[in-house]
């Protein structure tokens, strides 16, 4: 099973999770997450980070999620990529949490584009339905 990695901005990761748990009600296997914030020191956060995802790889690899392209959080995740052994997206949410929980014992590349699939297919605009109306 590919293990996941969520490396975000404060306690957005940890929240995610806690989400997750609530949909599974339990906490996932081979999952980890790091807080990043403005006072933490990017090289021992790296270090730190290395170290995580060491402990939950089982050998099938680690997919990181992170945030916001190009911030801090995803700036530590890209120097920890390694190709055919540690993937990683940007801009994880809710869905794409859920969809890469339901795909990661198929292998990296079907986890990366279900994962990217959920995050997309998550972001929908609601409308008010004729029953919401009292129709």
């Amino acid at each position: 099973m590919i293990g996941l990695f969520l490396i975000t901005h404060c306690n957005y990761g940890e929240a995610l999770i806690q989400c997750a748990c609530h949909v599974h009600a339990k906490r996932p296997e081979q999952m980890a997450q790091l807080s990043v914030s403005a006072q933490d020191d990017p090289a021992q956060t790296l270090l730190r980070a290395g170290q995580m995802i060491r402990q939950i790889d089982s050998g099938d690899g680690v997919l990181i999620l992170t945030d916001i392209l190009g911030a801090t959080p995803a700036n530590i995740a890209a120097k920890l990529l390694r190709a055919g052994k540690v993937a990683g997206v940007a801009g994880v949410n809710l869905p794409m949490l859920l969809r890469a929980l339901t795909y990661r014992d198929k292998g990296m590349e079907t986890l990366i584009t279900k994962a990217i699939a959920g995050g997309c297919e998550g972001v929908i605009e609601m409308q008010e339905s004729n029953a919401e109306r009292g129709n």
